[in-house]
C-alpha cells in the first residue's frame, strides 16, 4: 500500500472513529434536548445532507460480514449474496438511529435559537452554496494533504535513516 492510500485510509478511518465515538456517548451522560431543538437539529441534518456520509454504513456492515463468511466458505457465494441482499433491506431503516443521534449531538451543542439560525443559514443561498462546495473543498484538501504527507514521509524516512546510521544501523 502506498503512502497516499494509507493516509487517505487513515483520514477516512479517523472520520469514522470520530463519528462512532460521538455516536457511542451514553445518553444518560448527556443533557436531553427539547423537542423543538431536536426538530430543528433533524432538519439541519437533512438540509446539510449529513446522512449521505453514513447511509452506506448498514450495507457496509452486511457486506463485511458476508465477505468474512465467503472467505471460509467460497461455495456459498450465491446463498450469501441472497442473505446479504435481504439483510441490507431489513437493516436499512436502522440508519434513522444515526440520523437521530446526529440531530441529538447538534441539539446538545447548540441552543434552540442557534439551531434555528444554523437552519436559516443552510437554507439561504450562501448556505446552499456552502453545502455544494464543501465536499469539493474537502476532496481538494485531502488531495493536498496526501501529497504533503507523502513528502513529509520521505523527509522523515531520510531523517530516521540518517539518525539510525549515526547509531551504527544501516536501514
Amino acid at each position: 500500500m502506498n503512502v497516499d492510500r494509507m493516509v487517505a485510509g487513515l483520514a477516512r478511518g479517523m472520520m469514522v472513529a470520530v463519528a462512532l465515538t460521538m455516536l457511542s456517548v451514553p445518553a444518560s451522560a448527556q443533557q436531553q434536548p427539547s423537542a423543538a431543538a431536536m426538530a430543528s437539529a433533524r432538519e439541519i441534518v437533512e438540509v446539510k445532507g449529513a446522512m449521505n456520509l453514513f447511509n452506506p454504513v448498514v450495507a457496509g456492515v452486511v457486506e463485511k460480514i458476508k465477505l468474512t463468511f465467503l472467505q471460509s466458505n467460497p461455495n456459498l457465494q450465491k446463498d450469501l449474496d441472497s442473505v446479504a441482499h435481504a439483510l441490507r433491506a431489513e437493516y436499512a431503516p436502522r440508519a434513522v438511529e444515526i440520523r437521530d443521534q446526529l440531530a441529538r449531538l447538534y441539539a446538545q451543542h447548540f441552543n434552540e435559537q442557534e439551531l434555528k439560525d444554523i437552519l436559516t443559514f443552510y437554507k439561504s443561498p450562501l448556505g446552499k452554496k456552502m453545502n455544494e462546495e464543501e465536499p469539493k473543498l474537502v476532496d481538494q484538501s485531502m488531495v493536498f494533504v496526501e501529497g504533503w504527507a507523502e513528502k513529509l514521509s520521505e523527509e522523515v524516512l531520510g531523517k530516521f535513516r540518517a539518525e539510525m546510521k549515526k547509531k551504527g544501523h544501516d536501514l
